[in-house]
């Protein structure tokens, strides 16, 4: 991303807060990106991403370029450098207490800000910025790396492209090696276009992929404008072949890597307690977080699993006395129970944790958890205590000693203010993880029960092994759902000579990429384990971070970048690591020094550019009382208003009948109970299910599922959520999608219609309708292509239909026979939906189902 604004001609701009960046970049636009590529090698799951961009000033006046680039979290930046009249300008990385020295100097001159900053839930955003003189060039560049995570089958690489304005070379490399063999390979995309698809190359074999996109000048433009389309998220997933029980060794340069993640084990039943916070803090936004979670956590369970619920507020409350099986009915009264919890009072953690943790050990005393369970508590909470025990500390030993390595204790933070460092300890020091609940509509997907069956994660062990006089071992944290299981032994033998020829590709490869991926593992690791160490084994567990991030220069939260710029006298500013901390923001000590105004939790509305007396330049309201509002005329006092006609709604479903052009079919559900099947057709290897509600007149959710490819796309009102490979992925309506996979490609529009096309197969299309009749809306096209095998509530109307004649008195009625089934069909003027807002009138036949 680059923005840029004219030194003599904008700084007025500067000085108003109600002129948003995108505003500025408008007003000011001389600032000419001619050249923007992003290169990542991944090699073993290990990525090395450079970002370059090349400007030039063409204004005859000095100009302030910013150079913006967003990164995944996880993701170590490694190197930055501008290059300006032909002299480079590095980032060097240094311990975060002598850069901070600079860093403050430069501060106290107001000449400088922090340069990271978290940006949601996965990324970070670099931002940098130079004046620039009349016709000069300069060319940024940065350089991060980092392990990607496999998640529900498959590695994803996610890069930005946000250019924000016309690129005449804008090219993407990825290249992706893979000794085990790759054995999936799908992009996603939240810009593409059906023109910036024909941008797009992809190549692949056994081993080694590459991702091409280099859009032309003419692919990159918005129709009928001059604006790019090329602003959003750029997604690769992948997955490697897994023939081997005893996982896969890699070696490079006296390093080598064992990825381990075994299939097939079997399912070990679980015993989980759910520690619900119903105080007064989760109030609102949370406690309806906290109840759409466990609703879709409790359908996650086994039936051989055992659970409970415990509530609390100021007292613990058990749902029922001991742990129950996780049978249907159990989980529908659970269900139940979680839909009433009200959030009031106030926060006993510590009697709410001790509780939990004494019905696990009477259940065990009892003998009453199955042999080879595992048993683990979940904790739901924003973290705050404020009743009985409410020093951190104190509850963190209590709850430790309680557990005393019997159980794992996972805890799922909730709100901007959750006292996340508090958990992330209270969690690591018992075994298990802790995560922060972001505070969007997603929150059901954000949690799941861990999938004891499965094995850690995997990042298996990287160790220095060859010519080393010190080496060093680091092996990832076991998964604590293992702690009571048998001995299970995997053996495999690699030939040294043979794998380190594996990696001799220049062109896939980068420099002593395993020997960083050990010290970006160690570094990981040691940071991890700095949480819940004492304070003896912390400073030595910091040392030895810190002296892996200076010599592999990685900016961690040991470290900062210092990057010198050439205006003036010398001038810094830092990168540093955001750390997860509570608060409206992560922010690193130096950036929150630097704030001018504290940090307010509230969500503040964007303002129209330039509005006067609304918000004064130093962003205080302005004084006095509001203007009053323009009055509406009264309606008249007497008199009889005019009848207001209803409004023409738009149906559930309209289906254009095999040879019909004209005759469209509105179909109207007035009987619903449960879900149905809408659709099924064997022979195309598609079913379309949903649940309608009469009362809403809309369907609460519809849920297409395909045969080959193996994918599933349930939709519900709020969001779509794509099933593949135990993946799921979830994507707003409204947010533009492009994602191709073998046999299917999916498409969704700014305005929200999603599509499911394949060049054999019928198309299905969904759409959040939020005009009259709003709800969840289906459509089908090309649907030639149904086989005569199709069946359904609705595919029914796609085998022979046979129309009697019309009514004598009404030739706007008559009867449709579909198999058997008599169906009175009424032409009624409709909505049709098919083509967006605000709809067109159409008249068609309309069904009562």
């Amino acid at each position: 991303t680059l923005k840029r604004k004219a030194i003599q001609t904008c700084n007025i701009y500067k000085e108003l807060s109600t002129v948003p960046a995108t505003q500025q970049t408008l007003l000011c636009n001389d600032i000419d990106i001619y050249s923007l590529t992003v290169d990542s090698k991944v090699s073993s799951r290990f990525a090395h991403t450079v970002v370059t961009s090349r400007v030039v000033n063409r204004a005859d006046v000095t100009q302030e370029a910013t150079f913006q680039v967003e990164l995944p979290k996880r993701a170590f930046i490694t190197n930055f450098s501008m290059i300006i009249d032909g002299v480079t300008y590095p980032g060097n990385i240094k311990e975060k207490a002598s850069a901070q020295e600079e860093y403050s100097a430069a501060v106290a001159r107001g000449e400088s800000a922090g340069l990271v900053k978290a940006t949601g839930r996965k990324m970070e955003q670099f931002q940098v910025s130079v004046n620039v003189a009349p016709s000069a060039k300069v060319t940024f560049e940065l350089v991060y790396e980092e392990l990607l995570k496999r998640h529900l089958g498959a590695y994803e690489l996610l890069l930005k492209v946000q250019p924000q304005q016309l690129v005449k070379h804008l090219q993407m490399d990825i290249h992706i090696f893979e000794p085990q063999g790759i054995s999936l390979l799908e992009t996603e995309s939240t810009f593409m276009t059906n023109e910036l698809a024909h941008a797009l190359t992809i190549s692949q074999n056994e081993t080694k992929a590459h991702i091409r996109f280099k859009p032309t000048l003419s692919q990159q433009k918005s129709p009928g404008g001059e604006d790019t389309v090329v602003n959003g998220n750029f997604i690769i997933h992948y997955d490697v072949n897994r023939t081997l029980s005893g996982g896969s060794i890699q070696i490079e340069n006296g390093y080598f890597v064992h990825y381990f993640a075994p299939e097939g084990l079997p399912t070990i039943p679980k015993n989980v307690i759910f520690v619900i916070d119903k105080s007064g803090s989760m109030s609102g936004k949370k406690i309806q977080q906290t109840r759409e979670a466990l609703i879709k956590i409790l359908d996650d369970l086994s039936p051989r699993d055992q659970f409970n619920l415990i509530s609390f507020s100021r007292e613990a409350t058990q749902w029922k006395p001991s742990l129950v099986p996780a049978s249907a009915e159990n989980v529908n009264q659970a269900r139940s129970y979680v839909s009433h919890l009200q959030a009031q009072g106030g926060t006993n953690i510590n009697g709410a944790m001790m509780t939990a943790v004494q019905l696990l050990t009477n259940a065990n005393r009892q003998e009453l958890l199955p042999a080879g369970s595992v048993s683990l508590i979940i904790l739901l909470t924003d973290g705050d205590p404020t009743v009985g025990e409410t020093n951190p500390a104190k509850i963190q030993k209590n709850v430790q000693e309680a557990i005393a390595d019997q159980y794992s204790l996972f805890c799922l933070g909730f709100g901007f203010d959750v006292s996340y460092a508090f958990l992330e300890k209270l969690a690591l020091d018992n075994g298990g993880l802790a995560r922060r609940i972001y505070e969007d509509s997603d929150s059901a997907l954000q949690l799941e029960v861990p999938k004891c069956p499965r094995w850690a994660p995997e990042g298996g062990m990287a160790q220095r092994a060859l010519g080393s006089p010190r080496p060093s071992r680091l092996l990832s944290r076991p998964d604590p759902s293992f702690q009571h299981m048998q001995n299970i032994t995997f053996q495999m033998e690699s030939s040294v000579a043979e794998k380190e020829g594996e990696f001799q590709s220049p062109k896939y490869i980068f420099h002593s990429f395993m020997e960083r991926l050990w010290a970006y593992l160690t570094i990981q690791q040691l940071l991890e384990k700095m949480i819940s160490a004492s304070d003896a084994e912390k400073q030595a567990l910091e040392t030895r971070a810190l002296n892996l991030s200076l010599q592999y220069s990685f900016v961690t939260p040991l470290t900062s970048m210092v990057v010198t710029k050439p205006e003036g006298k010398e001038q810094s500013e830092v990168a540093e690591k955001p750390v997860e901390t509570g608060g409206c923001e992560s922010k690193t000590p130096a950036s929150l020094a630097a704030q001018p105004f504290p940090c307010i939790p509230t969500k503040t509305p964007t303002l129209p550019p330039l509005m006067p007396g609304l918000l004064s330049p130093d962003c205080q309201p302005p004084s006095g009382p509001l203007p009053a509002l323009t009055s509406q005329p009264a309606l008249p006092a007497l008199g009889t208003a005019p009848a207001v006609p209803a409004p023409i709604q738009a149906p559930p479903v309209i289906l254009t009948l095999p040879g019909q052009s004209v005759n469209r079919l509105c179909v109207d559900i007035k009987h619903s109970q449960g879900p149905m099947t809408l659709l099924s057709d064997p022979d195309q290897g598609i079913e379309v299910r949903g649940q309608y509600e009469t009362e809403k007149a809309q369907f609460s959710w519809i849920e297409v599922t395909f045969k080959n490819p193996q994918l599933q796309v349930r939709a519900s009102p709020e969001h779509v959520v794509v099933t593949r490979n135990r993946r799921n992925s979830a994507y707003k309506w409204k947010g533009t999608l492009f994602s191709v996979i073998p046999g299917l490609s999916m498409t969704m529009d700014k305005a929200g219609l999603l599509l499911l096309s394949s060049p054999d197969k019928v198309t299905i299309g969904l759409l959040p309708w939020d005009g009259p009749g709003k709800g969840l809306r289906l459509l089908l096209q090309d649907t030639d292509r149904f086989s005569s095998h199709v069946g359904g509530t609705l595919g029914q109307f796609y085998q022979d239909v046979l129309w009697g004649p019309p009514a004598a008195a009404d030739d706007s009625r008559r009867t449709l026979s579909v198999q058997g089934h008599d169906y009175s069909a009424t032409r009624l003027l409709k909505l049709d939906y098919q083509e967006g807002l605000p709809g067109t009138e159409i008249s068609c036949w309309s069904v009562e189902l």
